[in-house]
């Protein structure tokens, strides 16, 4: 797990704030000498969460295509519950870091994992090429090519469930927000057939209109290197969609702006294609904030996998 240490101003008294992958956030308190017993002193969780047999995912290592070891959490099911189908989550950001043996920010995120093996599915949570936490040269990977070694981490991905765990090649899915979302679209419109189903939430469609600080550090100007935007932006390669794909977008976005999503959904419209979706959430910005909403955005995500995933 993880353990954060504050000292008392008179260096007596321990205050440590831990947590585990399956354990969130609580505070301690013990004395400043070796081997202290910690005393718990919140108690955040409710009982009904407790009741819950809450999975611990393993960090795991796999090699990429050029040989980089790449980091990720593998939640498994239960060997009698194991359907063959599996889902590869894609956390946001791009530089954030998330295979690690403490509580994630992405806590929706683990229940949601923990609800996907209870039904057989096994789940890869992957820090791909540009994630914080490894390095230079994995932090500065994808300079020029967002959608690029980034992307192709998560086929990696999928080729190692598919060596190791089991994994039957043609019912994987792929699922993520915002960052994430942006690698789902890429993976569906860029390497088609490789996954069954993508949902992809509050997603970056054109890179050339997001946050100039944000982007210009990895694709330079969309002016001067305007190669780099159109080989890293989604809307440019609309016209490979096979796959089903679901796109979900808050109508309020601070951060991705709505217009974003509009834009790639016309493009789908003019290109005649089929298989998607777009469900619209009024009311919310980037990160959405009523539970309805993310009840509502949960459950579509549940039943695209459940009904391009599973054998009939």
């Amino acid at each position: 797990g993880n353990y954060e240490v504050e000292l008392s101003p008179d260096e007596q008294t321990l205050l440590v704030r831990y947590s585990y992958k399956n354990k969130p956030w609580e505070l301690y308190v013990g004395a400043n000498k070796p081997n202290s017993d910690l005393k718990q002193i919140t108690f955040s969780t409710t009982p009904e969460f407790k009741k819950y047999n809450w999975k611990t995912p393993e960090v795991i290592t796999f090699k990429a295509e050029d040989g980089t070891n790449v980091y990720a959490r593998l939640y498994q099911p239960k060997v009698e519950n194991k359907n063959k189908a599996a889902v590869i989550f894609v956390h946001g950001a791009g530089y954030l870091q998330n295979a690690h043996n403490y509580w994630s920010t992405y806590h929706r995120e683990f229940m949601f994992h923990n609800l996907l093996t209870d039904l057989g599915y096994t789940v890869l949570d992957i820090d791909y090429r540009a994630s914080d936490g490894y390095g230079r040269d994995f932090r500065t990977g994808i300079y020029r090519h967002m959608g690029g070694k980034d992307l192709s981490d998560q086929l990696d991905g999928k080729k190692y469930l598919v060596e190791k765990a089991g994994i039957d090649a043609n019912r994987v899915g792929i699922y993520g927000g915002s960052y994430g979302g942006f690698i789902t679209l890429m993976a569906l419109l860029t390497e088609p057939g490789e996954f069954k189903a993508g949902a992809a939430l509050r997603s970056v469609t054109d890179w050339a209109h997001y946050n100039h600080g944000y982007t210009s550090n990895i694709l330079n100007f969309p002016e001067t290197d305007p190669e780099a935007y159109k080989k890293s932006s989604p809307i440019y390669f609309a016209n490979n969609l096979q796959d089903k794909l679901l796109m979900l977008h808050g109508m309020v976005d601070d951060n991705v702006q709505f217009q974003d999503i509009v834009r790639l959904t016309q493009r789908f419209i003019e290109l005649g294609k089929k298989d998607w979706d777009l469900a619209v959430f009024p009311v919310e910005a980037h990160g959405f904030t009523e539970t309805y909403s993310w009840v509502d955005e949960y459950r579509r995500i549940l039943d695209l996998f459940n009904e391009n995933l599973l054998q009939k």
